[in-house]
């Protein structure tokens, strides 16, 4: 037990590559990849066709891949093509093939195919300095907000949108320590699909609350996210469920979307099973409250991976209504890549099983500079002001982190 504790530790203090991912009862640490898969539009096909059929486990304890797909890649799946954007080159998507996995609950168990997680000499410690400005720049001023939002509401006006997500990005120059990073963040907000990805040349750390797809052998859910409100002294869940059900915007706008996630499910399953499991509930974060419903449904059985990523994402919660139509007024009107925001950050096992979430809240930290996007839904009702103010409450967790 203590052997395993120690190599934990010097684990997180090596610059060996890692993920870390949060279960509903622990988290898991996924290392020693024997795959690393970076997307592109040419080799996604490549990648989903690994997925074809249910093979056999090779590794007992975790058979399959884990990684990211970005929001650029997800577009392109579903035939929506982003004019030029000024862009850090990051990458469209990567996926790892773990061959170590380490659960953390109440006791440190590690579990691998590969027998050579013992020998820590393999392992050199980090001795790279990190750095960072406390001070992270944002890309849009409330003016230039002001400019995109009004642009939008005259487009919901006329039709064309009904909701709408304008990204806003956080940025200063900085190399963290990502691992650091992370379990400072879960100290304050451990969200249900927070992980960390450290490899050589950038780092990925989230608190995403959002599940995206949770698909266990024929049965899929998926969880949006529609409603926030901020989180005060006297706040509580039940004050938070009252003032969701009485605020008519918060109220559309969640209908709107559940509506919509409810079709993108029907795309895949069978007739009839799509369902609302748990409906409008209300979950606490540190700074927030977020309102959510569960649906589910059973999957169709010629329906592929492939076809599942492609009627569920990108999520429709953080883009807007109706999808499409609502994707192609994003694309042309930001200026900014939006690199891993509105992606997915999950798992594909062998059996066919899967979990992605949305990846929001997260900061990426690549070339030496660290970003954090955030987005809040524009209705026919929202004000500028108010969906700006709510953009800087959903990044204080992770801004945080650079006061520290």
């Amino acid at each position: 037990m203590f052997k395993n504790i120690d190599y934990i530790i010097r684990l997180f203090e090596s610059n060996k590559p890692l993920i870390i991912y949060k279960t509903p009862v622990g988290f898991d640490v996924f290392t020693d990849f024997s795959e690393k898969l970076k997307l592109n539009s040419s080799n996604c096909n490549k990648f989903f066709n690994k997925f074809n059929r249910k093979k056999k486990k090779t590794n007992k304890y975790f058979d399959g891949y884990i990684g990211f797909f970005g929001y650029e890649i997800l577009c392109n799946l579903i035939g929506i093509r982003i004019p030029r954007q000024k862009t850090n080159n990051f990458s469209k998507g990567i996926f790892y093939k773990p061959e170590t996995i380490i659960k953390i609950r109440d006791r440190v168990q590690i579990k691998n195919i590969i027998n050579n997680y013992k020998y820590l000499q393999s392992i050199n410690k980090a001795i790279k300095k990190f750095h960072y400005q406390k001070e992270c720049k944002v890309n849009l001023t409330l003016k230039q907000y002001e400019k995109i939002f009004d642009h939008f509401s005259k487009k919901i006006r006329k039709g064309e949108t009904y909701q709408i997500k304008i990204c806003q990005k956080y940025r200063n120059k900085s190399t963290i320590n990502p691992i650091k990073f992370f379990w400072d963040l879960m100290k304050v907000n451990c969200s249900p699909e927070a992980f960390v990805i450290r490899d050589k040349g950038y780092s990925i750390i989230s608190c995403s609350p959002e599940t995206l797809i949770e698909k266990k052998n024929n049965i899929i859910k998926t969880k949006p996210i529609a409603g926030t409100m901020r989180r005060l002294k006297n706040s509580t869940r039940l004050k938070a469920k009252k003032y969701f059900q009485r605020n008519e915007k918060e109220s559309k706008e969640h209908n709107m979307i559940v509506d919509m996630e409810r079709n993108d499910l029907s795309r895949v399953c069978k007739p009839g099973t799509v369902k609302i499991s748990k409906l409008k509930y209300v979950e606490e974060y540190k700074d927030l409250y977020h309102y959510i419903t569960e649906i589910s449904g059973r999957i169709e059985s010629k329906k592929s991976i492939k076809d599942i990523i492609k009627a569920m994402m990108p999520g429709g919660s953080v883009i807007g209504c109706p999808k499409i139509s609502t994707l192609n007024l994003l694309n042309h009107q930001e200026k900014d890549n939006r690199n891993i925001f509105t992606g997915s950050f999950g798992y594909i096992k062998s059996n066919l099983d899967m979990r992605f979430n949305i990846m929001i809240r997260s900061i990426l930290n690549y070339k030496g500079m660290s970003e954090i996007s955030v987005a809040s839904g524009v209705v026919i009702d929202s004000t500028a002001k108010q969906e700006y103010q709510e953009n800087y409450i959903k990044a204080k967790s992770l801004l945080g982190l650079f006061v520290k």
